[in-house]
């Protein structure tokens, strides 16, 4: 959901959000065994910093970009969520599948739709969001629609999509800071 304004001006965040997806994906990747009470934790810290990067994003690209509202809610829902989870720390593995399912399809929807509704994205970008949106969709589906097989394949599901989550968006800022660095030349 980055369009190319969003890129130039703010590849920083992107490169921030995609190292600490990419923590957390290889900190679940080879640690599945841990507890529930340590994956809530890791997952709610990411989705609290993505979520205050998406808020910060939207508003500081709002003159330029027609989907900024978009940055915004989708940071609000993650902030929302992670404090939620932060806070009620006993949660169920079932309700934690189910809360990580439905924040995954969210994004995966919002960042297909952005990357195809905004008018000024560059062909690789809209093609990063599209594949971005439809791993984040399909991570989703899958938690959702098997909420009560907990364990090491929840753990492999999310770590691998939060690792390629974060790879593709420090490809995103890479593009971004180029064009950035063409600019001001």
């Amino acid at each position: 959901m980055y369009t190319t304004a969003v890129t130039r001006d703010s590849w920083w965040t992107l490169v921030l959000r995609g190292i600490a997806a990419v923590l957390v994906g290889v900190a679940v990747v080879f640690w599945p065994g841990l507890t529930v009470a340590v994956l809530v934790y890791l997952f709610s810290a990411y989705l609290i910093v993505s979520g205050v990067l998406g808020v910060v994003t939207g508003v500081k690209v709002a003159e330029r970009n027609s989907w900024w509202v978009l940055h915004v809610l989708l940071g609000i829902v993650e902030l929302g969520v992670g404090i939620y989870l932060v806070r009620h720390i006993n949660v169920s593995v079932e309700a934690l599948l189910l809360i990580v399912g439905f924040t995954l399809v969210v994004r995966g929807l919002l960042e297909i739709v952005a990357s195809y509704m905004e008018r000024d994205i560059t062909a690789t970008l809209r093609t990063v969001n599209s594949v971005s949106g439809l791993i984040a969709l399909a991570a989703g589906i899958i938690v959702v629609l098997q909420p009560k097989s907990s364990g090491v394949s929840f753990a492999w599901i999310l770590g691998l999509y939060a690792v390629v989550f974060g790879a593709l968006h420090v490809a995103m800022a890479s593009q971004g800071r180029a064009v950035e660095t063409r600019r001001r030349a």
